[in-house]
């Protein structure tokens, strides 16, 4: 038997190889480097604006507006600005931005004799809280007050005093500021108090001369 015969045109081995890999030169878009060129610009103007020379002074919740300037520690805090923004982060729920409060739930703070009156009473109930029925503009309310102070939120004298001049000092609201100093020596005659105040416990101080 004679061998098959061989293809008329065998195609060479190294014709039948996948060609070998080599670099090219790709350049990127238009529209690609033209996204990337507005990417950088505007991070460069988002630096520029809001970063705040990177001092760490401006993130600082009790500096308030232009108050501290570049390369100073000095920060100038202004009561009423930084109580209402406590106000607004924490109260308005019961409260309401207009201080009315809700009736039959939640007393107003605006016009009310507590807020008003003396600060000793006022200053109490932040610190601990109030439980039980209270008469406020000659409506009762028995709720809770939660506390500000070491039974809750654990404020720091200078917050509860800040709050505590925004809301006697607005709706129409005419009381003193309240001073840290204030609530620091009330805080330390009570330090040992380990429940929420009474509307009864704190008629001695809500009537007191002021």
């Amino acid at each position: 038997m004679s061998a098959p015969n061989p293809p008329a045109n065998p195609t060479p081995a190294h014709s039948r190889e996948n060609p070998e890999p080599h670099e090219e030169q790709n350049f990127p878009s238009l529209l690609l480097l033209f996204l990337c060129s507005v990417l950088i610009f505007g991070s460069a103007l988002y630096f520029q604006r809001y970063s705040g020379t990177f001092s760490p002074l401006v993130y600082n919740e009790e500096v308030q507006g232009s108050g501290v300037a570049a390369g100073t520690a000095t920060a100038v805090v202004d009561p009423v600005v930084m109580g209402k923004r406590l106000f607004v982060q924490n109260c308005v729920t019961c409260h309401e931005v207009t201080g009315l409060g809700k009736p039959g739930i939640y007393p107003p703070l605006a016009g009310s004799e507590w807020v008003n009156g003396n600060e000793e009473a006022i200053v109490r109930i932040l610190i601990h809280g109030l439980g039980g029925p209270v008469v406020v503009n000659g409506a009762t309310f028995n709720g809770a007050m939660p506390s500000f102070g070491p039974l809750g939120s654990n404020w720091k004298d200078e917050k509860i005093a800040y709050v505590l001049t925004y809301v006697r000092q607005e709706w129409g609201n005419k009381a003193p500021p309240v001073t840290a100093e204030t609530v620091a020596r009330i805080r330390a005659s009570i330090v040992a108090r380990g429940k929420a105040w009474t509307a009864e416990e704190l008629a001695e101080y809500h009537s007191a001369t002021k």
